[in-house]
């Protein structure tokens, strides 16, 4: 007879992304029995379709502490803390040969889909004996798991938020799906010919559109004809520029920098107050998105979605969830998490309790915990993956004592800033230095810091997009008032 009593049976981690994969570490350390479904055949699925994105956060801050821990001992080079991984680099120098890790691999099973939740012989109405029964993981296949525990790391990246402003598909969105890329398209690479000599429209407010404009400005660069136009729906971009040069994750601060630059030279044109309504097509070749607001239209021959993502709770229709009704995170978690509030750096440091729901044994993390807040850093998804692991292994102590240092505005480091836009725009860190040293050769006859870059770059043939972007970060640095240059 098969013993399914719940201390005999293992913890279902659903996805093997970088939250996933941390989670299955800290269970591997504390001898605890997992196993991981991955619904795609490689490990970190949705991280490789961005491969060719550079994250704005370093090493330190992408890699987890039991996971280093696991791969130091099997002879693993620990990448430069302070230097900037696309997310090609974190698949193949971190989570990749953590996959493939003896204590790992074996308890990762690829391909499998999770297609539902719940309980053995109890669907949600039953209260009685339920803190007992097993969960049912049921794969597309139709084969059926039995877990003490499930922990959802499944993440959002396959539920995309619509066009429409109201949070519902745009008139016509469905019909002209075929124009629209959601999320991080490579112009550089396979998306370029849909974007090079064309004009594209970014929808969206958020590091993903930042990241997709100023990739487009670059292309524009060198396929003429490509031009740009970002709809946002509110009247001012300020608060798309983040902190600047007091951003104490320099390529984020850059990032907001050359965002302000494109829209401040024109290289963007700003379609603020654009609340999408309905996506026309015209013919085979464009659409005209519309907006009520003022009757504004806009007509593309591509248009980016980087509206964000949801969670898709589907899975767990028959589990008892708190949801809280605005962010759809858990509902202890999401006051700490409001982006209305909050930055990725401001968040409140959270465990297993604030993961906790009314279904005992059932935590959502990462991405996915935070519903509609796009606040989310892989820090704090490790943090919480360390906590429920210490909880289930019953050491609460450990679980309760959650502490994390999340970087936020408040620090900035010139030199950092500067280095992050030129890794981006493919600058060697010799290319950076070189501009650099002659920076200061113009600074004594220039009338801003920012005047002195452009005259340094234009010296050294630098591309006119870095060049900028190089000039704006230096002018939140240097010729801002009260700008210290720190």
């Amino acid at each position: 007879m098969v013993d399914h009593s719940l201390d005999q049976l293992p913890v279902a981690v659903i996805g093997a992304g970088p939250i996933g994969l941390a989670a299955a570490a800290h269970l591997a350390e504390r001898n605890v029995p997992f196993v991981v479904l991955e619904a795609g055949d490689t490990p970190a699925a949705a991280v490789r379709a961005w491969s060719h994105v550079q994250l704005f956060s370093p090493w330190e801050y992408n890699t987890d502490p039991a996971a280093r821990r696991l791969l130091a001992e099997a002879g693993w080079q620990e990448p430069e803390a302070a230097e900037l991984p696309t997310g090609g680099d974190l698949v193949k120098q971190y989570l990749q040969p953590l996959a493939e890790l003896p204590a790992l691999a074996p308890h990762i099973r690829y391909g499998a889909t999770v297609t539902a939740l719940s309980r053995r012989g109890i669907d949600r109405l039953r209260t009685a004996g339920r803190e007992q029964a097993p969960f049912v993981v049921r794969l597309s296949d139709g084969e059926e798991l039995l877990a003490r525990t499930v922990i959802d790391a499944s993440g959002t990246w396959r539920q995309p938020n619509v066009v429409g402003a109201n949070g519902l598909p745009a008139h016509g969105e469905h019909d002209a799906a075929a124009w629209i890329t959601h999320g991080l398209p490579d112009v550089f690479g396979a998306d370029r010919d849909q974007h090079a000599g064309r004009h594209t429209v970014v929808v969206g407010a958020g590091h993903s559109a930042a990241n997709t404009l100023l990739a487009l400005a670059e292309l524009a660069d060198s396929a003429p004809g490509t031009t740009i136009t970002w709809a946002i729906r509110g009247a001012d971009p300020s608060a798309s520029f983040g902190g600047g040069s007091d951003d104490e994750l320099p390529a984020r601060g850059a990032l907001g920098s050359g965002l302000k630059m494109l829209v401040d030279t024109g290289r963007v044109t700003l379609a603020a107050n654009f609340r999408t309504h309905s996506i026309r097509r015209l013919g085979d070749d464009q659409v005209e998105l519309v907006s009520p607001d003022g009757g504004q239209t806009i007509t593309a021959d591509r248009i980016v979605a980087a509206t964000g993502f949801r969670p898709d709770y589907s899975i767990s229709d028959e589990l008892r969830l708190e949801l809280d009704p605005i962010m759809s995170a858990p509902r202890a978690l999401a006051p700490l998490i409001d982006p209305n509030q909050h930055s990725c750096g401001t968040v409140t440091p959270h465990g297993y309790r604030e993961l906790a729901h009314p279904e005992p044994g059932y935590y959502i993390v990462g991405m996915k915990s935070y519903g509609r807040a796009p606040t989310f850093l892989m820090l704090t998804g490790y943090e919480q993956v360390r906590s429920i692991a210490a909880a289930l292994a019953g050491d609460l102590e450990a679980a309760q004592s959650v502490e994390l240092q999340l970087p936020e505005t408040g620090v900035c480091s010139v030199t950092a800033g500067g280095e992050a836009i030129a890794l981006r725009l493919g600058l060697s860190k010799e290319q950076h230095e070189q501009l650099l040293h002659v920076t200061a050769k113009h600074l004594g006859t220039s009338s801003s810091a920012a005047e002195a870059v452009l005259s340094a770059a234009t010296e050294l043939g630098i591309d006119p997009t870095a060049a900028l972007q190089l000039a704006a970060y230096a002018a939140d640095q240097f010729d801002a008032p009260g700008a210290t240059g720190c």
